[in-house]
């Protein structure tokens, strides 16, 4: 499969009921651990290419990269949720997606496809992992759970406008 080519090449995970209230999903592995971003906001899928450092930047973004004219900040999602530190491969995959603030991209150990599910089959996060302000979330599934983004809260207001100045000095 190659998700280089943007969203129409990544496959279709199994369907929930489908109904008018129904969402989609694009998952995505980091380590074992599944994550997803609603497929609205996603924008692309790349290969990973290289990033360019942002000097000045908070310390969960890895730098820039430029997609498609646009320069996008790259999130490092492995410091943020605190799981082991590691260097980009070959198979990881750019996710680049839009924010109400800019254009994002993040590195995925891969990605697994779209899910489809209904509204109601969605947790809010405050249920289950209260207190987690990057999480929207939780998808139950028979072999575990899928933890879904909330880009808006990723970074914090001081985050926020120190990596508005060093996207300024680019």
């Amino acid at each position: 499969m190659d998700q280089g080519r943007g969203l129409s090449a990544v496959r279709s995970l199994t369907n929930g009921p489908g109904s008018a209230a129904s969402l989609q999903f694009l998952v995505f592995l980091l380590g074992e651990q599944r994550y997803a971003l609603p497929l609205a906001v996603v924008k692309r899928i790349e290969r990973v290419v290289a990033v360019t450092a942002l000097p000045g930047a908070p310390a969960v973004v890895l730098g820039a990269v430029k997609v498609r004219g646009d320069v996008a900040p790259v999130f490092d999602l492995h410091r943020r949720f605190g799981l082991p530190l590691r260097d980009p491969e070959l198979a990881d995959r750019l996710i680049v997606a839009k924010t109400s603030h800019r254009l994002v991209a993040f590195l995925a150990d891969a990605v697994q496809g779209v899910l489809k599910r209904s509204a109601d089959q969605v947790i809010p996060a405050e249920r289950v992992l209260p207190g987690l302000e990057y999480i929207r979330g939780v998808i139950l599934l028979d072999d575990g759970i899928i933890l879904i983004q909330d880009l808006e809260k990723f970074l914090s207001p001081d985050e926020e406008a120190k990596l508005d100045q060093a996207m300024e000095r680019q």
